[in-house]
């Protein structure tokens, strides 16, 4: 039984040998690229033009939101100065409009964020959109079979961020 166990490993570590060899002959054929894409959302061109057109689109609502929130704080703080020396009944009065005021205020800034996200959003998409246009016309063009856009390591010789950095802001 022993001599069955050592043939059969034998003629595995034989399969598992030409296996890998065979591999190792087709890896040298295939020719892989990876992508950098938090890179490229950050250096793109188009990338800083959607970042500086959602400012622009959101700054006067964000300034708006924090007038609120500076009025309510305005508001909170005079009312602790205050409220000591206030009757039972105008205490409780103006506790519920500091509750509504507070209320209004995170309804309206849940909205900016949930407005800002979605927008933002849709511009990084555009971005990606275009940027997985120009990968795929490098990929094309210098015959990679494997693009990678996501990896832990990327060896600087596979990494082919900067090409498509220059064919998304309007190089070759």
């Amino acid at each position: 039984m022993k001599t069955f166990y050592r043939i059969f490993n034998r003629r595995l570590v034989l399969a598992a040998g030409l296996s890998l060899l065979t591999l190792a002959a087709t890896a040298q054929d295939l020719r892989i690229g990876a992508v950098n894409l938090e890179r490229i959302l950050r250096e793109a061109n188009l990338a800083k033009t959607a970042q500086t057109k959602l400012e622009r689109e959101f700054s006067a609502k964000e300034k708006e939101i924090q007038g609120l929130a500076a009025q309510l704080k305005t508001a909170s703080e005079k009312f602790e100065r205050e409220a000591p020396t206030l009757p039972e009944a105008q205490r409780g009065t103006r506790q519920r409009q500091l509750v509504d005021q507070d209320r209004e205020f995170q309804r309206k800034q849940r909205e900016f964020q949930e407005d800002l996200a979605l927008r933002k959003n849709e511009e990084l998409q555009t971005v990606v959109d275009r940027a997985n246009r120009v990968i795929k016309q490098v990929a094309e063009a210098e015959k990679y079979d494997f693009i990678i856009q996501e990896a832990v390591y990327i060896n600087p010789k596979h990494d082919i961020t900067d090409k498509v950095l220059s064919g998304l802001n309007g190089g070759k």
